[in-house]
C-alpha cells in the first residue's frame, strides 16, 4: 500500500491523538526569540466558534505537536513553520484551525491555498474543515480537485481552496480563478508524499513561487529525511521548524514465543490451544498471503470466533471501517495480511500471532515488519505476547531474528496446555 493510502487510512482511523512520549525540538534562526507553549486551547487566540468546533472534534486539550506549532501559527507578524510529527499526531486539525483563524470571513475571494498529494486526502482535510470549522456560517471551502470544474472567468467566492497541486497549477495559471497577490497562507501537507512524485513537487514550487512575499508558508511532512529538507528550503524562507522524534518500537515490553509446526491446520491447532489457554483482549494475527488470510478467517468463523479480515483489495474507507469495527470491539480477531503491520493503534491488542514469519525475496527474516507486527501488541508501554508459527525447516529465522534484535524468543510445545496456561 503507497504512503498516500497509509496516510489517508490513518486520518480515517483517528478518533482520538496518538499520546506520544515523543520529545519536541524546536529550531530557529534567532534563538533568543521567544516561544510560546499552550496547555489547553483556550489560551489561544481562537474565536469561541473555533473552540466550538474543535470540542466536537473530541479534543480536549492540544497535543504535543499542537501546543507548540498552534501559538507559532496564529503569531502576529505571520511566521513560516515547517513542522514534522508522524500520522494521528493532529496536524491537519492545527493548520485548518490556523487557516480559519487567519481568513477574513467579510471577504469574498481566496486567501488560503492548501495542498495534499492525492484526491482523497484534499477531501479528507476539507472534511476535517468542515468539522472544526461548522459554526464559522462566513467561511467556505472549495476543492481544487479532478472532476471539479471551473471555467476561466469565474469568480471564487470560497475563502479556502484546497487541492492537489495539478489541478491548483490549472485554477492559478491556466483557468486564472485565483488571485495569488491575495493569497496570505499557504499550506502544504504531506510533503515526504510529494517528494516521492517529482511531478507533484515541481508543481507545488511553482505555486509557491508565485505567491506575494508576506505569505504565510506551513509545511507538513511525516519524516524530515534530507529530500524532504531540501525541498522546505527551496519553498520556505526563515522558517521555524518543529520536529517530533520519531518514537523508538522496542520489544522489551513483548515477551516472544514460537511453535514449531508440520502444516496449517497444525498450526490452527496450536492457534486454538493459545486461545482456550490465555484471556485475551483482543488478537491480531498476520498471514503472509491473501489465501492464507481467507482461509484461516473461514475456520475460526466456523468455530465461533468474531473475525475481521484486512487485506490489500478492500478500499482504504473499507479498510477504516473494518479497523473502526475492531476498535470498538464488534469483533475480537483481527486478521491482517503485511498491508496493516504499520500504523494501527489499537489499545486492547494483547496478542499478536505471526501465523508465519514475515520474509524478504531473499527468504530471510523480513526484520522491519517482524518488529512493526508484533510492536502492535506493546503499544503505549503495556505488556504483551507475540507467537510466531514456523515450520521445522524455517526454525533458522527464529535464530536470525534473536541475533538481529538482541533478543530471546522461547519455543513452546502448541500442545501443552499448562505452559501456555502460566503465560
Amino acid at each position: 500500500v503507497d504512503s498516500a493510502e497509509t496516510s489517508l487510512l490513518n486520518k480515517l482511523i483517528r478518533t482520538s491523538l496518538v499520546e506520544s512520549s515523543h520529545h519536541v525540538e524546536i529550531l530557529q534562526q534567532d534563538p533568543r526569540s521567544p516561544l510560546f507553549s499552550v496547555k489547553t486551547f483556550e489560551e489561544l487566540p481562537l474565536k469561541k466558534e473555533l473552540l466550538q468546533g474543535i470540542y466536537i472534534m473530541g479534543f480536549n486539550r492540544p497535543s504535543k505537536i499542537q501546543e507548540t506549532a498552534l501559538p507559532i501559527m496564529l503569531a502576529y507578524p505571520p511566521q513560516n513553520l515547517i513542522a514534522q510529527s508522524q500520522s494521528g499526531t493532529g496536524k491537519t486539525a492545527a493548520f485548518v484551525l490556523a487557516m480559519l483563524s487567519r481568513v477574513n470571513a467579510a471577504e469574498k475571494y481566496p486567501q488560503c491555498l492548501c495542498l495534499a498529494p492525492t484526491y482523497e486526502l484534499a477531501l479528507q482535510i476539507g472534511h476535517v474543515m468542515e468539522t472544526i470549522g461548522r459554526f464559522c456560517a462566513d467561511i467556505k471551502v472549495t476543492y481544487a480537485v479532478r472532476g471539479n470544474r471551473v471555467l476561466q472567468g469565474t469568480t471564487l467566492e470560497e475563502q479556502i481552496v484546497i487541492g492537489t497541486p495539478g489541478t491548483m497549477l490549472d485554477w492559478c495559471f491556466k483557468r486564472r480563478v485565483i488571485d495569488m497577490k491575495k493569497i496570505s497562507m499557504f499550506v502544504l501537507d504531506e510533503a515526504d508524499i510529494m517528494i516521492d512524485s517529482q511531478g507533484l513537487s515541481y508543481q507545488s514550487i511553482r505555486i509557491q513561487r508565485a505567491l506575494p512575499k508576506g505569505c504565510q508558508m506551513l509545511l507538513f511532512s511525516a519524516t524530515f529525511k534530507e529530500t524532504v529538507r531540501a525541498f522546505a528550503v527551496q519553498i520556505i524562507s526563515n522558517p521555524i521548524v518543529i520536529k517530533l522524534r520519531e518514537e523508538e518500537l522496542t520489544l522489551s515490553n513483548i515477551r516472544q514465543y514460537f511453535f514449531v509446526c508440520r502444516s496449517r491446520e497444525e498450526k490452527y491447532r496450536a492457534l486454538c490451544n493459545i486461545y482456550g489457554s490465555i484471556t485475551i483482549g483482543q488478537a491480531m494475527i498476520f498471514c503472509q498471503t491473501r489465501r492464507s488470510a481467507d482461509w484461516l478467517s473461514v475456520e475460526m468463523s466456523q468455530d465461533g470466533h468474531q473475525v475481521a479480515i484486512l487485506t490489500a483489495e478492500l478500499t482504504v474507507a473499507q479498510r477504516a471501517d473494518v479497523i473502526q469495527r475492531f476498535r470498538d470491539g464488534k469483533e475480537k480477531v483481527l486478521i491482517a495480511t503485511n498491508v496493516c503491520a504499520r500504523g494501527i493503534d489499537v489499545q486492547q491488542v494483547t496478542i499478536v500471532v505471526n501465523f508465519s514469519i514475515p520474509t524478504d525475496q531473499n527468504s530471510e527474516p523480513d526484520f522491519e515488519t517482524y518488529l512493526h507486527r508484533i510492536g502492535r501488541a506493546g503499544r503505549f508501554g503495556k505488556k504483551g505476547i507475540a507467537f510466531s508459527m514456523v515450520e521445522s525447516q524455517n526454525v533458522g529465522l527464529v535464530q536470525m531474528i534473536e541475533e538481529h534484535f538482541q533478543t530471546k524468543i522461547k519455543q513452546l510445545d502448541p500442545d501443552d496446555m499448562d505452559e501456555l496456561e502460566k503465560l
